[in-house]
């Protein structure tokens, strides 16, 4: 399977002889360390093989990150937070209840078919390290239920029977829609191939309570 990761910001000017700033060096380490996920995985990734994608040097990857883990982190939270400002971006809040959640599910899938290496280390690789990796990854979990519980109240949803949800149902819905992505791709298959199913559970899962 070949796998594209994009990048969503960039903080440098325009202007091609402009000298680089303190965030496009950073950038450029979070992109290179995006570039060498996506071609050895996390876990192979060294932070010489972040500097030489982003070509630059170890004094520079050592002046903003204190090692491969921050670096992932710091990856990892800013990844996240494009994905749920994109689900936001997508929604129609005058939308019936189920188009909101379809906009939602395919915003979704969309960022994680972009960013597939990404999204399945946060899935699979950041628990398993320390403890800013782990912190990482609960503030990415609650960022998540927020969005998911703040997209399921509007007045739409509340007329519908459907919003707010509790954390609890939120969480559920995340996790299983977390590992269905992991467990798809790790098969070789592709997050695009998930959407009618997650649409239909996403449904089910927040539909009107009789």
């Amino acid at each position: 399977m070949t796998t594209v990761t994009t990048v969503r910001h960039r903080s440098r000017t325009d202007d091609p002889a402009a000298p680089e700033s303190a965030a496009d060096h950073r950038r450029r380490l979070l992109d290179g360390l995006a570039a060498s996920i996506a071609a050895e995985g996390y876990r192979k990734t060294t932070v010489a093989d972040i500097v030489r994608h982003a070509r630059t040097s170890r004094r520079t990857f050592y002046e903003h990150f204190t090692g491969k883990e921050d670096c992932f982190a710091a990856l990892l939270t800013e990844n996240n937070a494009d994905a749920i400002r994109e689900i936001n971006a997508a929604v129609d809040t005058a939308a019936p209840w189920q188009t909101q959640v379809r906009q939602a599910v395919d915003a979704w899938v969309a960022h994680a078919e972009a960013c597939t290496p990404i999204t399945l280390s946060w899935i699979r690789d950041l628990p398993a390290h320390g403890v800013r990796a782990r912190r990482s990854h609960r503030e990415a979990t609650e960022a998540y239920i927020t969005a998911i519980q703040d997209l399921c109240d509007n007045d739409t949803m509340r007329a519908a029977g459907v919003g707010p949800i509790p954390r609890q149902r939120a969480l559920i819905l995340l996790g299983g829609l977390r590992e269905l992505l992991a467990a798809t791709v790790e098969e070789g298959g592709h997050p695009t191939e998930l959407t009618e199913v997650a649409v239909d559970a996403a449904i089910a899962l927040l539909g009107p309570r009789g």
